[in-house]
């Protein structure tokens, strides 16, 4: 299939209106809050699409799409893997938002230290520049594909870096969740539209059960993902999302901690629905070669399936909608990575360790320029050095689960010291690369015994080598555990409500009570930082414990209150496994026809 006119204005009348909506949204953006993380005041819709349009990628329905048409409907558990971590976004969410920093490396540096903040943020650039050139790679051969090859993987790499550079260079993350929001809507439509087309042309439900054999349509586990895999894929999933560098802005920026909550929580269901689509194109283009519309051998490798469906159902004008709702999966996460490289690199390195006491409007243009060369880096690395887009995700998947394990570990165990979460990090990596060394393995695979084996690894190291070892100074273990104690939604209660105050210090002498870590414990009287005025403030005594941080101490945690102290924690996780539960149940019925 060749691009038809029509197609082309459809997709630039995309580009246009999205690099619009990114452009008007930034327009105000003119200080380093707001660039990296748009002021912290994003409603709900904005902080759903932001999570969806973050975690969603043009790979995802090729792959799975051509999965389903190998095994049948249970491929599905390739994608829903993460299925059953969905309802913990909602205890997560609070986190991201009450440990007021910038990036993940503050978070790292508050916790354990200046070394291991450094050893985060060589991760953290690692995994966006990793994580950037896979997603523009996977896209290039989604659309090289999808239009008959007219169009190299390479160029549309190239344009699309363009095109979400444009936007975010003048909005930063403003321009991204506005964008993303946009971009959602034509994700869902990418998981749909191929749907209605093919439905008529295999006979519906019943016809595609006339052509195919009935294990086709069963939700049991494939051969190689059981339970014991989902488990632990589970488990990765858990520990290797709170590390992730994007989190921060992805689901820390909403306007108080429910708008948080609901963003992470529901902007991920969206993509477990969305998953359901993918996995009826391939049981589609399963029962069109039954059928006789075409032949295995035209189709060639099964993740085809996707393409193989558009060049056979899209007509003039929806290839263009298509390759608009690709360009929208990936230039959404893109945007969002950029952004977040360039605070990454600003806040966690250039002020604090470089050039510090520098204005403001500095600081904002050395994040456009670091984000722009660090996405830069990640073209490079899509156009010259991948191979395979599957192995480079996985790649980064490993890495942060094994960060993951120092990450949350600081948040659930207070003993928990620098010495430790480096040895975790050095011990599980070291494990995992060697096992896959000695049996012969890529470094990049994924085995969920090898798994298991290095986090237990990095776990232990964890725990003995922190109980060997000094424990962090208390002065610091009591300024950032009172904050993950304390709401951020208490407004001029609260020493922290001023977004402003929230990344790193502007000069050495500018916070001093906080840079020593000594900030007033909650009922004292303080001086709000920065205030002019020096106007006293008392910091509420009302803390409002987070069921995450105090999981190992639930009981003092509470301080008398029960279990209702944890009620908005446990009534939204509740939710959250009605509506994952319902959707597997919704989702076998209608297969069940």
């Amino acid at each position: 299939m060749n691009i038809a006119p029509l197609d082309w204005v459809i997709l630039v009348g995309y580009l246009l209106i999205i690099t619009a909506i990114g452009l008007v949204a930034g327009l105000r953006v003119r200080h380093t809050g707001d660039y990296f993380l748009g002021g912290r005041r994003f409603g709900p819709w904005l902080m759903v699409g932001q999570s969806f349009g973050v975690g969603t990628h043009a790979e995802m329905p090729v792959a799975l799409s051509g999965a389903v048409y190998t095994l049948g409907a249970s491929a599905i558990w390739f994608q829903w893997k993460n299925l059953f971590i969905t309802p913990f976004y909602w205890i997560m969410a609070p986190v991201f938002r009450r440990i007021r920093r910038t990036t993940m490396a503050e978070f790292t540096e508050d916790r354990y230290g200046p070394w291991m903040g450094a050893i985060y943020i060589v991760f953290a650039l690692c995994f966006f520049i990793i994580n950037t050139g896979s997603m523009l790679k996977g896209a290039g051969k989604v659309i090289s594909q999808a239009s008959g090859g007219g169009v190299g993987a390479n160029e549309i790499v190239v344009a699309m870096t363009v095109m979400f550079i444009l936007y975010s260079l003048v909005g930063g993350l403003v321009a991204a969740a506005w964008t993303d929001l946009f971009q959602g809507f034509l994700i869902i439509v990418l998981s749909f539209m191929l749907i209605p087309l093919g439905w008529g042309v295999v006979g519906g439900l019943a016809g595609m059960k006339e052509s195919l054999e009935p294990f086709r349509f069963s939700l049991a586990t494939p051969s190689g993902i059981g339970p014991w895999v989902i488990a632990m894929l589970t488990v990765n999933g858990l520990v290797g999302i709170m590390a992730q560098p994007q989190m921060l802005a992805a689901v820390g920026t909403g306007r108080d901690e429910r708008t948080c909550r609901i963003g992470m929580l529901f902007g991920n269901y969206v993509k477990r629905v969305c998953t359901v689509g993918w996995a009826l194109v391939g049981l589609i283009v399963a029962a069109m070669v039954a059928q006789g519309f075409a032949d295995a051998e035209t189709l060639g490798d099964p993740e085809n399936a996707f393409g193989f469906a558009c060049r056979q159902l899209l007509f003039p004008g929806a290839l263009g909608l298509l390759i608009a709702s690709i360009l929208a999966a990936n230039m959404s996460t893109c945007s969002a990575f950029m952004v977040s490289s360039g605070a990454l690199f600003t806040e966690g390195l250039y002020r604090r360790r470089l050039v510090p006491d520098r204005p403001d409007r500095h600081y904002l243009r050395v994040g456009r320029l670091s984000g722009f060369l660090i996405t830069m880096a990640g073209v490079f690395y899509a156009i010259f050095l991948i191979q395979s887009v599957l192995y480079t995700f996985l790649l980064t998947e490993t890495l942060a689960t094994f960060v993951g394990i120092s990450v949350l570990g600081g948040l659930l165990w207070r003993r928990a010291n620098r010495w430790g979460a480096a040895a975790s990090i050095v011990s599980a990596l070291a494990t995992n690369f060697l096992l896959y060394y000695l049996t012969g393995q890529r470094l990049d695979h994924w085995d969920a015994n090898v798994f298991l084996a290095a986090l237990l690894v990095g776990i232990t190291a964890l725990v003995v080598v922190s109980l060997l070892t000094a424990p962090e100074p208390e002065a610091s273990l009591n300024s950032f555990f009172g904050r993950l104690q304390t709401s951020s939604d208490q407004g001029a209660t609260d020493p922290w409500a001023d977004p402003s105050m929230w990344s790193a210090p502007r000069s050495a002498d500018a916070l001093p009570r906080r840079r020593q870590g000594t900030e007033p414990a909650l009922g004292e009287i303080a001086t709000i930082p920065g205030d002019a005025d020096a106007r006293p403030a008392v910091i509420s005594t009302a803390a409002q414990p987070l069921l995450l941080v105090n999981l190992l101490r639930l009981r003092e945690g509470a301080a008398g209150r029960g279990w209702r102290a944890y009620r908005e924690d446990l009534g939204g996780f509740a939710l959250g496994w009605v509506l994952v539960i319902g959707l597997v149940l919704v989702t076998v019925l209608f297969l069940a026809g």
